[in-house]
Parts: C-alpha cells; structure tokens; sequence
C-alpha cells in the first residue's frame, strides 16, 4: 500500500509570558477549516512500538468552566461511539454511553 495523498490539519497555539495558552486556532485546508478560533484541543495518538498513547489536552485562560464541563462530556460520548466503529464492541459502547449519562447528570448538563 502507497500513500496516494497527504491531508494536513494545523494548530496554533497563542501563549502568554508564562506559556499559558490565550489563543488557539486551527486550520484544515481539506476540511474548509481556516483559522477557526477554539478555547480547548484535546489530541491523543498512539505510539505503537511502545503500545502507549502520547496525550495533549490545552485549554485557553478564558474557557469558562461549564463549557469545560461541556466539552469533556461530548469528547467521552465521541470516544464511545469512535470505539463502537472501531471494535463492534456494542455491548461496551453501550457501557460507555451509561457512564456519558451519569457524568452529565453529576455534572448537571441536562
């Protein structure tokens, strides 16, 4: 198998005098996506010579904490239904699902 095409997808990351972040935006060319300003990106990628995962959560300095609360519980319902796509495992995204709706009730979002 050849690569045929190459997509890129970029961040920006503005920060203050203390590395915190206050801005961030991010572009997709493929995707329409030019400059598009966010207060939150979450990107984790797997290493698979270690069989470990590389994280990086970065929020700016202005991200209310609801909308924190907010972000977090959409990301896990993502999360469950990318691993029903990627297993067929329904049972477990299913068990997923429960604890999205346990979070958002803890978390008062419905």
């Amino acid at each position: 198998m050849s690569v045929k095409h190459n997509s890129e997808i970029k961040f920006k990351v503005g920060l203050d005098e203390n590395k915190v972040p206050e801005e961030i935006s991010w572009s997709a060319k493929e995707g329409g996506i030019n400059n598009e300003e966010s207060k939150a990106i979450m990107i984790s990628v797997w290493d698979h010579k270690k069989k470990d995962t590389l994280r990086m959560d970065l929020w700016t300095k202005d991200m209310p904490v609801n909308d924190m609360k907010q972000f977090y519980h959409q990301t896990l319902i993502s999360m469950a239904d990318s691993f029903e796509r990627a297993t067929d495992d329904q049972k477990m995204s299913a068990t997923m699902r429960d604890f999205c709706d346990y979070f958002a009730e803890k978390l008062e979002l419905k």
